[in-house]
């Protein structure tokens, strides 16, 4: 009856130790707080867990693995499997998928800018852009247009932003500096200390980033519609911890990424764009509105120069600028 038990007991040790060995966990990096932004994330963290009946977790970090603009370093040395970026903090990391940063492109919708980024992230050269990095890219962040929150005097017209220091990256930054403002790239988490210190006296975010980091608290007015554009934030995984997953736990992972998206679009929709305006009147926040003119004008003087500037600088690296950058703007005519 001992010899009975003891065998029976070590079968089940054994059984467990087996079933720990099949499990998968991965650590994910993203900054902040949970938010509308890191929805798709979240999502797709719960639903790995329910397809693979709790056999490959996401374990999802706000800031505890690494700082925001060090998330891709982090990948390459594979301190942790997963985690987000936006192009704009590191445009030299990772030159070809900032052609989704240049100003005006005229991206109208989330479900638009998942399809055009998405096609990007399948060329070769951007595979290969990202592969110096050890990075798979797995899923986009779609975000609206930006627009700016600032304080002080109200701008009256374009030409009120001279000399104004913006908060702005990439492209955003290049349309800002069109109309002589005096843009500064920080990220999300530095824009709430720098607005309270007067480094920056507006700042450009999408809806949900400014509900999220603290800007409504600052400011006076905000821009209605000049959206100037947007900037690319993906998620990536590292590439040799993708390859090394169990065939079911990477069809988990990959089989729920659209699911994860259209999640992340209706929670955008109905949590974030829905308070946005209740969220303006309860700041007190102005709301200016440039005539179409004014805006015409800005896109002439902003856009054109800083796809001819992309272009020629990608181009002398050795990565085909024009290609890519026919390949986005194609697809966004299209209305892909």
């Amino acid at each position: 009856m001992r010899n009975y038990l003891k065998g029976a007991a070590l079968a089940a040790l054994t059984t467990t130790f087996a079933t720990e060995a099949l499990a998968t966990e991965w650590n994910v990096s993203l900054w902040g707080k949970r938010r509308a932004f890191t929805e798709h994330v979240e999502k797709l963290a719960e639903l790995v867990e329910e397809k693979t009946g709790g056999e490959f977790a996401l374990t999802i970090s706000y800031g505890g693995l690494s700082k925001n603009k060090e998330n891709l370093d982090g990948i390459s040395i594979g301190a942790f499997e997963m985690a987000q970026f936006c192009a704009g903090y590191h445009r030299d990391k990772n030159p070809t998928i900032t052609v989704l940063e240049l100003p005006f492109l005229g991206v109208s919708s989330l479900e638009q800018e998942i399809a055009v980024s998405q096609a990007l992230y399948q060329h070769p050269a951007v595979e290969k852009d990202l592969a110096r990095w050890n990075a798979t890219l797995l899923m986009p962040s779609p975000l609206p247009q930006y627009n700016l929150v600032g304080t002080g005097d109200v701008p009256a017209t374009l030409k009120d932003f001279e000399g104004l220091t913006v908060r702005a990256t990439g492209g955003i930054g290049k349309a800002m500096e069109a109309v002589g403002a005096v843009p500064t790239s920080m990220s999300a988490t530095e824009v709430r200390q720098a607005m309270d210190s007067g480094i920056v006296k507006a700042v450009a975010f999408a809806p949900h980033a400014h509900m999220s980091f603290g800007t409504l608290e600052n400011g006076a007015w905000w821009t209605t519609n000049l959206n100037p554009g947007t900037v690319n934030c993906p998620v990536v995984v590292n590439t040799d911890a993708l390859d090394s997953l169990p065939d079911d736990h990477r069809t988990a992972l990959m089989e729920s990424v659209d699911e994860a998206l259209q999640h992340y679009v209706d929670f955008y929709k109905s949590k974030t764009l829905d308070a946005w305006e209740p969220a303006l009147e309860a700041a007190g926040i102005e709301q200016v509105t440039f005539s179409a003119e004014e805006l015409a004008a800005f896109k002439d003087a902003a856009a054109a120069p800083a796809a001819e500037a992309w272009i020629a600088e990608n181009a002398a690296r050795g990565i085909p600028a024009q290609e890519l950058y026919d390949l986005v703007t194609g697809l966004i005519a299209e209305g892909s």
